[in-house]
């Protein structure tokens, strides 16, 4: 299964009918102990999984702060150096030595967008 978004426990039950949700609580404990899985948290408590890094790539997500829907993006490599530097210099500034950094940004999907401006 392929997926350009982390994904939710529901997700993750719904595309593999077969599996038990403890089977599939257990397994996924395990691939983020070991490092094959990440869990990246939302807006609310739901928590989201998806590739590491190191198998999937660098890259950000775009989050919706109405319903919580989570996607991939990849920024330029230019972009992506700046953020960087400006990150670098953010923790040297503060006597933090910087390993990685994650970059969410938080806003509405088209799908909540719509919904909200059609409301106004």
């Amino acid at each position: 299964m392929v997926s350009r978004q982390p994904l939710t426990i529901a997700d993750l039950l719904a595309a593999l009918p077969d599996v038990a949700q403890s089977s599939l609580y257990r397994n996924l404990t395990t691939l983020v102990h070991g490092g094959v899985v990440s869990r990246v948290v939302s807006t609310g408590d739901t928590g989201h999984y998806e590739l590491s890094e190191q198998l999937a790539g660098h890259h950000h997500h775009l989050v919706c702060s109405s319903c919580g829907s989570m996607r991939d993006v990849v920024i330029s490599e230019s972009l992506e150096q700046l953020l960087d530097e400006a990150c670098d210099q953010l923790a040297t500034r503060e006597g933090f030595r910087l390993e990685h950094h994650r970059l969410d940004l938080i806003g509405l999907c088209r799908k909540c967008d719509a919904n909200a401006n059609r409301l106004a």
